[in-house]
């Protein structure tokens, strides 16, 4: 687990870390809970509790909310309560890798291993990406051909790919497209059909000749695929070479 609400620009001690990660772990495991309960559960004063809180909302790990009351309500206003945020919940372990990487390895063995099961995860692999396929092109194609590698990295940025889009080191004549997060890097570490699936997409989607030339599953800090400047070309037409540049 990577330690939760950490400050930005000075490293807190072994202690208050520590100490902090608790809170966000007390809260994932009995859910919603107000400063009292934390504190209680924890063996930590309230003052000390509420200091910790403050800065996991500053990092929007959890989030204050109203209490849910069922049944009759009391008078009085209702308690606050600290619920974790998508963001802090993405902060813990989870088990979706590996459920991800049992269930492409069983459609796999389910299709006879081999050859056969890597064309088995290719397919599942495109057919995953053919389902974005149209929300993706509804964004692009009001796009001129100039824009479209930056208005598909806005796009990726929004499903969680932190992608930018930035003009290609010379001598090549073109553009990469960098994603510097990737959800599913962990699984594409043993399935790289993953990559190459990805890489095909984009091909498609700008409608032109794409390469791929690193990948985070692959052991780099970003991926990166090369998107030559060439006129714009019909995506019925044009094939992507998948797959990472052996250069």
């Amino acid at each position: 687990m990577k330690n939760v609400g950490e400050a930005p620009q000075e490293e807190l001690a072994t202690g208050e870390r520590s100490t902090r990660n608790r809170v966000a772990r007390s809260i994932l495991d009995h859910g919603p809970s107000t400063v009292a309960e934390l504190a209680k559960r924890l063996g930590l004063t309230q003052p000390a509790v509420r200091r910790h809180l403050d800065a996991l909302v500053a990092d929007a790990v959890v989030e204050p909310r109203e209490q849910r009351v069922y049944g009759a309500r009391t008078r009085g206003r209702p308690a606050k309560v600290f619920a974790l945020t998508d963001c802090g919940r993405d902060a813990f372990d989870q088990s979706y890798d590996t459920l991800a990487t049992e269930a492409l390895r069983w459609i796999s063995q389910a299709a006879g291993g081999g050859e056969r099961g890597e064309a088995a995860v290719a397919a599942f692999a495109r057919d995953r990406l053919e389902a974005q396929t149209e929300a993706y092109r509804e964004i692009l194609d009001g796009v001129a051909p100039e824009g479209r590698t930056e208005a598909l990295a806005k796009a990726l940025s929004a499903d969680g790919y932190a992608a930018t889009a930035r003009s290609a080191p010379q001598p090549q004549q073109g553009e990469q497209l960098c994603q510097h997060h990737c959800p599913v890097a962990h699984v594409a570490e043993q399935f790289p059909q993953l990559c190459e699936a990805e890489t095909e997409f984009f091909g498609r989607l700008l409608g032109t000749h794409v390469q791929r030339l690193a990948t985070i599953a692959h052991g780099d800090g970003v991926c990166t695929t090369y998107i030559p400047r060439t006129e714009h070309q019909s995506t019925s037409t044009i094939a992507s070479t998948a797959g990472r540049n052996p250069a």
